[in-house]
């Protein structure tokens, strides 16, 4: 099916509220563990794309010793960011940042690994955002990044809704649906990534509806766990 764009920042109170009630629990535990398997000990992680900032308190607590800027382009969603890092009191080590994927606020070679889940989305040039997520990682750091697969047919995605979101509000389901009709094949994002001259990652679906894009080469993509009722992050 063709891409449907939705919109750049989920940046109302509303939206950030239903997205942070759905059960995204096993899938951003998921995309955790693959963080801290880059191998990073110590040193600056970005998350870009943060959200509720649900995911660098997961990698937080996987690896103590790592700092992580979390940055997203809703001011609403880092709100509720802010509340859970406080309540978990990880402010001394997760810095929330209002930032544009397309147009990051930091030099170039800043940080020990980029990681990103489920923004590419919501970008309409998706290279332009790579090339930003690639250029303020030192030479040689991780990037990893992780995003919903456009399903081919309208009624694939239909399915993929009733299978992973039934027990969420219509508002969410719609949520779920909107994200995955603006999703990236992935000849579109193995397309995104030589534009961006990312010639060096390694592209493949991990799980019935996403797919993960890992640099450098020598590190292993593995399939996500769970997939049956499990990885509902979009």
């Amino acid at each position: 099916m063709e891409r449907i764009l939705e919109p750049e920042a989920m940046d109302t109170a509303e939206e950030a509220a239903d997205y942070d009630a759905m059960d995204f629990a096993e899938v951003n535990a998921a995309f955790a563990e693959a963080v801290a398997a880059l191998g990073v000990r110590s040193g600056r992680i970005l998350d870009v794309g943060t959200g509720t900032a649900r995911i660098p308190m997961l990698i937080a607590e996987r690896l103590p010793d790592v700092e992580i800027v979390a940055v997203d382009l809703s001011s609403e969603m880092l709100k509720l960011g802010a509340r859970h890092i406080a309540a978990a009191g990880l402010e001394s080590r997760i810095e929330l940042r209002l930032a544009d994927a397309k147009r990051l606020p930091f030099p170039a070679a800043s940080f020990d690994a980029v990681v990103s889940n489920s923004i590419v989305h919501h970008i309409p040039e998706p290279a332009t955002a790579l090339r930003e997520l690639a250029r303020v990682a030192k030479p040689g750091a991780a990037l990893l990044i992780r995003d919903l697969l456009r399903p081919e047919t309208p009624e694939a995605a239909d399915a993929l809704v009733a299978r992973y979101a039934a027990g969420e509000s219509p508002r969410q389901q719609k949520l779920f649906r909107d994200s995955l009709g603006a999703a990236l094949t992935l000849e579109e994002i193995a397309a995104a990534a030589q534009e961006a001259g990312l010639t060096d990652a390694t592209i493949a679906q991990t799980s019935d509806r996403h797919w993960t894009l890992l640099r450098p080469p020598q590190l292993s993509l593995k399939p996500e766990p769970g997939q049956a009722a499990a990885n509902r992050k979009h």
